[in-house]
């Protein structure tokens, strides 16, 4: 058994049998007089050996059909999907979902006959943009697919924060995070005051209208949230609608230990998602340059100080166990999200080799 687990049990055992002890002599006169008085109901704890659900998010299929994208996903021996509900896709028409209930319901059941769940549907954009155009285009996207999530009831919509300009003039996005010289404190002010939280607040309360109670912001460098901090951050402004897609990627280069990122979402009751990537450091080019020093041209990624892998092979396979006992220890009630956009093993052979290392730590730790 994993470390730390006979620990767990017993102080929950003892914290349980205690309170039982101390209430029995009441309990035992309470019988003796009201006999016939219902027996209070105890509440079962979430098991924390949960199967979570392994997934895949279905954007490196787009070359596929719906039906050849399902086929793929249970060759895998995959339990969920995560759908991009984004204008144009194969995959999710929302338009014609939301016009036609019966074809919406002939859709989910296309998952359901082959045991996958729909976990997540995504709508990645940016709805603060400073072009009024794009921003429109992508909250009228954001709003489509709160709808379509309430008609399909799936639980969870996965995004970006967005980030605006730094004033009211700009043409294009600012992303600022340090506040010196002062021209980046007012920047931040503005932003945060002016744009994010005046939109993220009444579309936060729009998903409550409609049933759906999980908008998981991926924390993702180029957007105001970008870190556990500045999630919570709108959280508390905007409501407990926002919450994370807690996408490792991102935060392993930023320094966060992931057990410890996990631990603090769930504490705040913030983590609805999980994007399942890896990052590979490469220690050279850390060491001379920093984890600041990405490659000028996109296109060559491996140029940087750190790069997307997919899991497994830019930490070990010993990190991931931790990482998936982690949701296991916190009752995560979502899925495990495969995105790959490792540069070296890209497409379907990226997904097979993260679901073979998510499987085989997953059945350790349920057989531990």
């Amino acid at each position: 058994m994993p470390k730390g687990t006979h620990s767990v049990s017993r102080r929950r055992f003892l914290a349980g049998t205690g309170s039982l002890l101390a209430a029995a002599p009441t309990m035992a006169r309470a019988e003796a007089t009201a006999s016939s008085a219902p027996r209070p109901v105890i509440p079962t704890p979430p098991d924390p050996q949960r199967k979570i659900p392994i997934g895949v998010l279905t954007t490196v299929y787009d070359h596929l059909s719906l039906d050849a994208m399902i086929d793929q996903v249970a060759a895998l021996g995959l339990e969920a999907v995560e759908i991009g509900a984004y204008p144009g896709s194969k995959h999710c028409p929302a338009p014609e979902l939301l016009a036609d209930a019966a074809k919406a319901k002939d859709w989910k059941k296309k998952f359901e006959t082959r045991n996958i769940q729909v976990g997540a549907l995504s709508c990645h954009g940016n709805a603060l943009h400073p072009d009024p155009a794009a921003a429109k285009r992508d909250d009228e996207t954001f709003r489509r697919t709160v709808l379509l999530a309430e008609r399909l009831e799936v639980p969870v919509i996965v995004t970006f924060s967005g980030c605006p300009g730094g004033s009211p003039a700009d043409k294009m996005p600012n992303w600022a995070t340090y506040r010196w010289p002062p021209e980046y404190d007012q920047i931040l002010k503005w932003q945060w005051n002016e744009r994010v939280i005046p939109y993220w607040t009444p579309a936060a309360k729009f998903a409550r209208q409609h049933g759906v109670r999980k908008i998981a912001l991926e924390m993702h460098p180029g957007f105001v949230v970008y870190n556990p901090k500045t999630l919570l951050k709108l959280r508390d402004a905007a409501g407990e609608e926002i919450g994370a897609n807690c996408d490792l990627s991102h935060l392993f280069w930023q320094g966060c230990d992931a057990v410890e990122v996990i631990r603090l979402l769930a504490k705040n009751h913030a983590l609805f998602h999980a994007h399942m990537k890896d990052t590979l450091m490469v220690k050279d080019q850390v060491a001379q340059f920093g984890v600041l020093n990405f490659p000028e041209d996109p296109t060559k990624a491996t140029e940087g100080s750190e790069y997307f892998r997919v899991v497994g092979y830019g930490h070990g396979a010993a990190l991931w166990k931790d990482v998936v006992k982690a949701y296991m220890d916190v009752a995560y009630q979502g899925m495990l999200s495969i995105e790959n956009e490792d540069p070296m093993l890209s497409g379907e052979v990226g997904v097979e080799r993260a679901a073979y290392v998510l499987k085989n730590v997953r059945e350790e730790l349920l057989k531990a």
